[in-house]
């Protein structure tokens, strides 16, 4: 379906990564089409996969949740059952936002969103270390954002 993006449907990717909320009348207008072409654009693009879902962007300090946490975990084993038995188990934890299989020092990465360090402490020695096949973690506390979440440049 990529072949098929043309300049109309790579522009409604752009305004709707950068505004969710967008009416499809204010989406239709803006791209200069009627709104029952926008329509189903939009569903096309909904039903191939270009657009995966639509959230809010929940302000973290808002909720309690403003202190973030990267967590590199080296696995005991580099095995395919052992990832799989680790990334089965780190899907059912809430707290983490984001996991990836990375290549360098550490088998994974982890974004975590917690209220504070005593927070991540108790979240840490708790559940994280208990993983199976975990060997080791290092964590890094995010002093400032400086980018989160950029939408992508296409």
């Amino acid at each position: 379906m990529a072949a098929r993006l043309d300049r109309t449907d790579l522009k409604i990717l752009r305004l709707l990564q950068n505004n969710g909320r967008l009416s499809n009348a204010e989406l239709a207008e803006t791209v200069a089409i009627s709104p029952a072409t926008c329509h189903r654009r939009t569903q096309r693009l909904f039903e191939g996969g270009f657009i995966a879902t639509v959230r809010a962007m929940v302000a973290p300090k808002k909720v309690a949740k403003g202190t973030l946490v990267m967590v590199g975990v080296v696995l005991d084993r580099s095995t395919p059952e052992s990832f799989a038995t680790f990334e089965q188990a780190i899907a059912k934890l809430k707290f983490v936002l984001d996991c990836h299989l990375v290549a360098g020092d550490f088998d994974y990465f982890l974004k975590i969103r917690v209220g504070d360090m005593e927070d991540f402490n108790r979240i840490h020695g708790e559940q994280l270390i208990a993983l199976p096949g975990v060997r080791q973690t290092r964590t890094f506390f995010v002093m400032k954002e400086v980018v989160d979440n950029a939408p992508l440049e296409f």
